[in-house]
């Protein structure tokens, strides 16, 4: 007679390992914001302003009101006593360490089951993937280290666009200012002022928008190139997907990675358009639907050619491949974010995640890829956005997508 019990514990049992392993789903529709910047970079901050739940339960708690207050009155002081000190004004602006405990632990004691906090980890950040790092977590702590992670995203934005520290590639994405320039205060301290603007009513407000105003002066909204590309630059291909059956072809796409030009004027690189016939090659065989190019605006420092856009031209135009079998991703800055922004893009359009890919590309490149980048991609991101397949030659290798893709970048704004 324990049998059923002891059944019936299992049943609990397995429930809750069912819920523990909940991840990304691929029904989930992302959160936009009229600046695509902001909600690719602080999802969580987006989150908040648009459920109106958590905005009232934020608005209305007294902790994190004074910590609005306390902001405020930071940023007037430093309106009142800055004079040339750029981290005068920063170190008013930036989440400091005090503050990030404070409302980590606020948090802690608002966060109830069932109520909207909860409701929002359970909805939002769990099915979003953009917090995968923290999914094995319970609900309450995954918030946590979703604030703490956009929080550290905003000061990292301001260290490197507002006071000119090194980013993690100096040489493509430093900032376009001149920090000892006489004149460069008094864009700090405008942007500053326009920090405190009324329509800033969330304790994380002011911080979050001077952060997105410092990449918009800087011209760094790279993260924002064609977006919604639903309905841009992808939405033939898009249209293509829902119509395919994927079980004819071997492989789901051709990812094509970009190589930038070095030249200011040069539109497309050599090594891009032999990757494009490459690519449109196997294309032609049959053996995937689609072609997918990557790159951004990379190479050289601010150029205003992206990788991308330039390959799906050549891809049509000179190469006859159809409009509705190009996909784009425009915002990779390296062989890294390639395959992981591949992997996100597969996910959110509903490309088989279990089929393997193709990666076409030079015998070098490729052979990176299947060499020693693993090991730089647990480096910069923290695991690696792919599964190696086969070898089928030295330009062509099989490569399975990776849902830890859908994590954010912290400390890469222009490609997080």
């Amino acid at each position: 007679m324990r049998i059923l019990p002891f059944l019936i514990c299992c049943g609990f049992l397995s429930l809750h390992a069912l819920a523990q392993k909940a991840g990304p789903d691929k029904a989930y529709v992302l959160q936009s914001t009229y600046n695509p910047v902001q909600y690719k970079n602080y999802y969580l901050f987006t989150l908040w302003q648009k459920d109106q739940a958590v905005k009232k339960m934020i608005q209305d708690d007294q902790a994190l009101h004074a910590v609005l207050k306390d902001k405020q009155v930071k940023i007037n002081n430093a309106l009142k006593t800055c004079t040339g000190d750029i981290s005068c004004f920063t170190s008013a602006v930036k989440f400091s360490d005090d503050e990030i405990r404070i409302v980590g632990e606020r948090l802690n004691s608002l966060f109830k089951t069932g109520n909207a906090l909860d409701l929002l980890v359970k909805h939002e950040l769990i099915p979003s993937g953009c917090y995968n790092s923290y999914v094995d977590l319970d609900s309450k702590d995954l918030l946590i280290k979703a604030w703490e992670q956009d929080a550290k995203a905003v000061n990292y934005a301001i260290d490197v666009y507002v006071e000119g520290r090194k980013p993690n590639y100096p040489a493509i994405d430093s900032i376009g200012f001149n920090v000892k320039d006489k004149s460069y205060p008094e864009l700090v301290k405008t942007n500053a002022l326009l920090s405190l603007g009324t329509e800033n009513t969330l304790f994380f407000e002011p911080a979050m928008q001077f952060a997105l105003v410092a990449l918009e002066i800087n011209e760094r909204n790279d993260a924002a190139d064609y977006e919604p590309m639903v309905s841009t630059v992808n939405k033939e291909a898009l249209f293509s997907i829902q119509k395919t059956n994927f079980t004819h072809y071997k492989y789901s796409l051709i990812l094509v990675p970009g190589e930038g030009p070095e030249e200011r004027d040069t539109e497309l690189s050599a090594g891009g358009m032999l990757r494009c016939r490459l690519a449109a090659e196997q294309y032609r065989k049959g053996v995937a639907p689609f072609i997918m190019v990557s790159g951004g605006r990379v190479h050289p420092y601010k150029t205003k050619y992206s990788e991308a856009y330039e390959m799906k031209k050549f891809l049509r135009n000179t190469l006859q491949i159809p409009e509705e079998a190009i996909l784009m991703e425009p915002h990779a800055r390296h062989t890294t974010t390639n395959m992981r922004n591949a992997s996100r893009i597969m996910f959110r359009y509903g490309i088989p995640m279990d089929k393997p890919a193709l990666v076409v590309t030079v015998k070098s490149q490729s052979m990176y890829i299947s060499g020693v980048m693993p090991q730089r991609c647990v480096q910069e991101l923290g695991y690696v956005p792919y599964r190696i397949g086969n070898r089928l030659s030295d330009q062509e290798l099989e490569f399975y997508p990776n849902t830890m893709s859908l994590q954010i970048d912290f400390d890469e704004p222009l490609d997080p």
